[in-house]
Formats: C-alpha cells, sequence, structure tokens
C-alpha cells in the first residue's frame, strides 16, 4: 500500500493562477476554521447523543446563508451549487460530529503555542469546522466547483455507531459520484482500503448462588472466560490483515457469589470481506459449542462495517496525490475504518484526508497543530475542484 500512484491528470486542470488563488484563500479562511474548532469542541457529542451538536452546526451554516437539512438521526447537510447546474453527480464532502467523550468529560480547550489542545479538537471539531468555511474559501478564491458539492456533518462514526449517519447521508442522496471524508489529523495521509469490522456482545446467563454454600454450580463468569480463552487461540492471517479483540467483560455481582451473568463484547476485523466473514463463523461455532453445564451463552450482533478498497492507482487516489504534491506534501497510503467504508462498500470512488497534523487521539490531551491547517484546507478545496470537474466531465 506504500507504492505511489502515477501522477493524476485531472489536477494539472487547475492552473497555477486557480491554485495560488486557492492558496490564499485557505491562509484567510484558517483563523475562522480554527475558532470554529474552539467553539465546537466545547460542545458534548458522544455517539448516539450528537443533537446538541448537530444544531450548532445547523446553526453555523444557516447564518451565513446556507439552506440546510438536518434529518431524524442528526445528519446536518447543506449544498454548494455548481456551475453546470443540475444532472451531473456531486462530490459528497462528510466529517463526522460524534466524539468518543461521554458527556460527563470536562470540555476544556486551550491554545498552547501553536497548538489547540482539548478533547476531539481533531477527531473531528477540526474536520467539521472545515465543512463550515469550505463555501467562505470558495468565495475568497473566487472559483466555483464544477458540480454541485453535497456538504455533511454526520452522526455516528466512532465507536458502535456502525457509521449510521454516512449510511443515511448515502441512502437520502443516490447521485453522489466521489467521495471525500474528513478527518482532523494526519496531513498526508490517503485512506483507500476501508477496514471492516463486526461487533459482537456475548452473554453468558446461568443459575447463580453463593460461592460456598452452592459451591460446584457453574459461573457464567467461568464459562465466558473460557470462551475468550478459546477465541484468544484463534490463528488470525496476517495477509489480508485480521484481527480479533476483546474489549469489555463485565458481570459477576460480588466476590462471594457465583455469577450469573456476565457479557464481553468483540471486535473483529479485516481488510478483506471474505476473511472478516470466515472469522465471524468461527467465532459464533465456538460461542454455540460453548454451552457448559447449565451456562447459556447468547450471541448479539451490534455493528457491522464494510471492508473494501479503492485501487491506489485509482482516478480519485491520483488526483488527491497530485494535489497534496502541488502543496509539497507527500502522500501516504492507507487502511482504516472511516466514513469512506460505506461509499467504498457500495463502489463508489473515495477516499478519507487529514487537515493537519496532532496526537493523542481519543485522550483528553488531544491536540492539533495550528500552522499546517491553511495546507490542510486548500488540499481539501483543490482535491473537491478537481473531483467535480472529472464528475462534469463525465
Amino acid at each position: 500500500m506504500q507504492r505511489t500512484p502515477p501522477p493524476g491528470i485531472a489536477v494539472d486542470r487547475l492552473s497555477a493562477e486557480h491554485v495560488a488563488a486557492v492558496r490564499t484563500a485557505a491562509e484567510v479562511v484558517a483563523p475562522s476554521v480554527i475558532e470554529l474548532t474552539e467553539r465546537i469542541a466545547r460542545v458534548p457529542a458522544p455517539t448516539g447523543d450528537e443533537g446538541e451538536r448537530s444544531r450548532l452546526v445547523a446553526t453555523l451554516f444557516e447564518a451565513h446563508g446556507a439552506a440546510v437539512a438536518v434529518d431524524p438521526l442528526g445528519d446536518v447537510t447543506t449544498i454548494i451549487r455548481g456551475s453546470t447546474g443540475e444532472g451531473a453527480q456531486s462530490v459528497l464532502l462528510a466529517a463526522h460530529l460524534d466524539t468518543v467523550f461521554p458527556r460527563e468529560t470536562p470540555l476544556i480547550v486551550r491554545r498552547d503555542g501553536d497548538r489547540l489542545v482539548g478533547p476531539g479538537v481533531g477527531d473531528n471539531c477540526l474536520g467539521i469546522a472545515a465543512l463550515l468555511c469550505l463555501p467562505a474559501l470558495f468565495r475568497n478564491a473566487g472559483l466555483t466547483p464544477a458540480t454541485d458539492v453535497l456538504l455533511a456533518a454526520d452522526v455516528g462514526e466512532e465507536g458502535l455507531g456502525n457509521l449510521r449517519g454516512m449510511r443515511a447521508v448515502m441512502d437520502a442522496h443516490p447521485a453522489i459520484g466521489a467521495v471525500v471524508a474528513i478527518e482532523g489529523h494526519n496531513l498526508g495521509r490517503l485512506t483507500h482500503v476501508a477496514v471492516g469490522s463486526t461487533r459482537l456482545r456475548l452473554t453468558a446467563r446461568g443459575p447463580g448462588g453463593h460461592s460456598w454454600g452452592d459451591a460446584g454450580r457453574p459461573s457464567a463468569v467461568h464459562a465466558l472466560a473460557g470462551v475468550v480463552n478459546d477465541l484468544a487461540g484463534l490463528p488470525l492471517a496476517r495477509s489480508p490483515k485480521t484481527s480479533l479483540n476483546v474489549g469489555l467483560f463485565e458481570g459477576g455481582v460480588s466476590v462471594n457469589t457465583i455469577a450469573p451473568e456476565a457479557s464481553c463484547v468483540l471486535d473483529l476485523r479485516s481488510v478483506d470481506a471474505d476473511a472478516l466473514d470466515r472469522l465471524t463463523e468461527r467465532v459464533k461455532r465456538i460461542v454455540t459449542g460453548a454451552e457448559r453445564g447449565g451456562i447459556r451463552i447468547e450471541v448479539e450482533l451490534l455493528g457491522e462495517r464494510p471492508a473494501g478498497l479503492v485501487p491506489v492507482d485509482s482516478p480519485i487516489v491520483a488526483a488527491a496525490t497530485a494535489v497534496l504534491r502541488t502543496l509539497g506534501v507527500e502522500a501516504c497510503f492507507d487502511a482504516s475504518s472511516t466514513d469512506a467504508n460505506i461509499p467504498i462498500s457500495r463502489g463508489v470512488s473515495a477516499v478519507c484526508v487529514g487537515l493537519t497534523h496532532g496526537g493523542n487521539v481519543h485522550r483528553e490531551d488531544e491536540f492539533i497543530e495550528l500552522g499546517p491547517v491553511a495546507t490542510g484546507l486548500a488540499q481539501l478545496a483543490l482535491l473537491t475542484l478537481t473531483l467535480a470537474d472529472d464528475l462534469a466531465r463525465g
């Protein structure tokens, strides 16, 4: 996945004057993007509870005169109209609203030199802020995309959100010809391989009892621990890369009680859909045969994210690579689980891009570097113009 694709030809259609105009406009709007990032990051948006942030984003779009739609899930969408009018497929730019942090997390956001520090600033408040300011960037540059550009701030990307927001946006807009998922971190990274996942909850139930008076009765914790041990012994392929993780294990009542119930949550992943299906079936076979001494084990499907890939030498990856090269950034190619999983699984060209550098992702002291933000915004605008031009040409 590290080989360099051939230079894109689409970006070459953007004149040096257009590139310069976009870079200048990106520098102009970058301070507004950073200010909005701070504002958005102070509004809680745990997965499944994004409503407050969704309303803020809708209000901010409307404040700039945009016509906004908010679906029942809380996805916020608006359209930048293209110069060719209706008929051509459109470009979708998507950034997720939700964060991994519970609602009670203190959302303290601060500047530290050339860094912005706080929960979710890069994952993904910066991405949302970039969407909000992209129309102004195009106006400042004096440029209009050739086709319509749909901007979507979507829910349910993190954790067990199951990419439900992106699914809903794609379902509601069938005329999408290319997709760019936006993340705040990892400027220069082009995610073109979708890591698929299956999330399962295993629940063991039994009679329970007193640890001494009922000694010998089966324990749900013991039985489920045995299942986890069996799962840990499964051989996992290195190519295509496949993984199994038991991320949560809980149960029992007290130290002197035979546990009547226990549960664990599994995360199965692979870059290959068939490999993921095979692993899922092997897990289910182990669980199905695991009933021991009156302990029942149930399997609940919590979520599925499709695997897939856009070839590294595809037009969208080549265009994204060429845009980065134009801006003096060397692209690297990556596999990950992002909003791009959904369009990739449906045969729509898609990549996920980053806007700046940073660190401590999914920690309360997460940070982003402010200096590269203008370059990340210029990347997003140039790639959007290129993809829109490709779609307009058919």
